[in-house]
């Protein structure tokens, strides 16, 4: 059973969104994810300032079994991103929700969230 916090909504292709009070978001992996990759061995991040849709690839996690995609789950424009996973991408193993966020991003349109996963669905999408 992989851990589904209720803070944050859900992309049904695993990523993440915590909204912040300042009309942005945090995004990331979910733990799910994370434990189907394996060990996380790289991380593609985004470029600072790319203007993404949803749904648009915006990076790529490699692990010792496999790479996967990673899509933007609402659109909005990259902020900053988690420069530490360049030296640490098993951070995504160990910390998916805390210390492993992937990009900050500035929504197109906050209500966009809304459309996402709560965690009580994203636990029956992966059960």
């Amino acid at each position: 059973m992989s851990n589904v916090p209720a803070n944050l909504r859900y992309a049904k292709s695993h990523e993440w969104l915590r909204p912040e009070a300042d009309g942005t978001a945090t995004i990331g992996i979910t733990d799910y994810a994370q434990a189907a990759l394996g060990d996380i061995t790289y991380v593609q991040l985004p470029k600072v300032g790319a203007v993404l849709k949803a749904g648009e690839t915006f990076g790529v996690v490699e692990s010792v079994k496999a790479a996967s995609d990673l899509y933007a789950p609402v659109a909005g424009t990259v902020l900053a991103v988690n420069a530490a996973l360049d030296a640490a991408p098993e951070t995504l193993n160990t910390a998916p929700y805390d210390g492993a966020w992937i990009m900050k991003l500035k929504l197109a349109n906050p209500a966009d969230v809304a459309s996402l996963l709560d965690a009580s669905a994203y636990g029956k999408l992966t059960a």
